[in-house]
């Protein structure tokens, strides 16, 4: 199989340049996927600010992520359980994809565009089908930033109501924190992307004999959770509402976290695909952890407070016995304990 790609710089001589996939060219052979890249101007646009250095081209198609059909048509990606860094390049969250009898739809697209490219071959792998809808389970730069590959390849892009604005206001940064973090040649060519569809409540993607029901949470592990549900299968995907492995990490109100968990909790559900470890959990019982460890983060919190203790003093101590039960713990879970603290000191 062919690909067309550009070869985009960050600038002149010498500067970091990436292979840039340009989606909807692939074909059996080199010629063929000339004739569609010649016949289509729109796949030769180059995105702004990087530079490219020489035309587009087919060659042989690059690598691609490991994905798993964890249910019949319903594909998920482990990503490490690390922080993003220089070594994995960004790829540290579980993504996924469902394909239906006339169209695909992708469960987040991880930290860069490196990744969309790869989950957008995973798919052309295994179907030569439209990816029509990309659903981001939340606003997290690790989920979100691989999606300008699927909206270049005309994707709608799904997302919480609130979903928008928290990307509006946070975009700058992430983008110059996660390059500084996977480095610069890796994150070549990310963007953050327009939300097409905005989610209040809940509505359903048909993608032909495979039906997906989107749901908005109230805030919870943040302001702007969705999670996906296909109905065929009975297979959940959470988003960052379930932690595996990985410390859970709180953007959002741990009342509301724990209230949503109890919930889905009594959703009528198969399996799930959690935002980290897994990939595929069965449930309810995969949730017990990660509920203790709210459980416990509360009620260290409460005794913290009641006790007159400064914030400062208190992250240190407030949810320590979960040390050993979860990986990452110290680069998380002061920070869960800092926001813990300052929600039920006001409560």
């Amino acid at each position: 199989m062919f690909e067309a790609v550009i070869t985009l710089c960050l600038g002149l001589s010498g500067a970091p340049c990436r292979d840039h996939l340009l989606p909807g060219a692939e074909a059996a052979t080199q010629a063929e996927c000339e004739a569609i890249l010649t016949s289509d101007p729109r796949l030769q646009a180059i995105p702004e600010g990087p530079v490219a250095q020489g035309p587009a081209r087919c060659q042989e198609v690059g690598a691609t992520l490991d994905f798993t059909e964890v249910a019949p048509g319903v594909y998920a990606h482990r990503g490490a359980i690390d922080v993003p860094n220089a070594q994995n390049k960004g790829d540290v969250t579980n993504l996924g994809f469902v394909v239906g009898a006339q169209s695909v739809a992708v469960i987040d697209t991880g930290t860069a565009r490196w990744m969309g490219e790869a989950t957008w071959r995973a798919i052309r792998a295994r179907t030569d089908l439209p990816v029509s809808h990309v659903i981001l389970t939340h606003m997290h730069p690790d989920h979100v930033l691989g999606a300008s590959l699927f909206a270049d390849a005309g994707a709608e892009i799904v997302g919480h109501a609130a979903l928008p604005r928290a990307l509006s206001d946070r975009a700058p940064n992430y983008l110059e924190s996660l390059e500084r973090l996977i480095g610069a040649e890796a994150f070549l060519g990310t963007r953050a992307v327009a939300i097409d569809r905005s989610v209040e409540g809940g509505f359903e993607i048909d993608l032909g004999n495979r039906v997906l029901e989107i749901k908005a949470w109230p805030a919870a592990h943040t302001g702007t959770d969705v999670t996906v549900f296909d109905l065929t299968t009975g297979t959940l995907f959470t988003g960052d509402l379930v932690f595996h492995e990985h410390t859970p990490a709180l953007d959002g109100r741990l009342l509301g976290w724990r209230a949503v968990l109890a919930e889905m909790a009594q959703m009528p559900v198969a399996r799930i695909v959690p935002g980290h470890g897994g990939p595929v959990l069965d449930w309810p019982e995969s949730v017990a952890p990660m509920a203790r460890y709210l459980a416990v983060l509360e009620e260290d919190t409460r005794a913290a407070i009641e006790s007159g203790q400064r914030l400062g003093e208190a992250v240190e101590e407030i949810a320590r016995s979960e040390a050993p039960h979860w990986q990452l713990f110290d680069d998380y879970n002061p920070r869960n304990a800092t926001v813990a603290f300052t929600e039920l000191e006001w409560e």
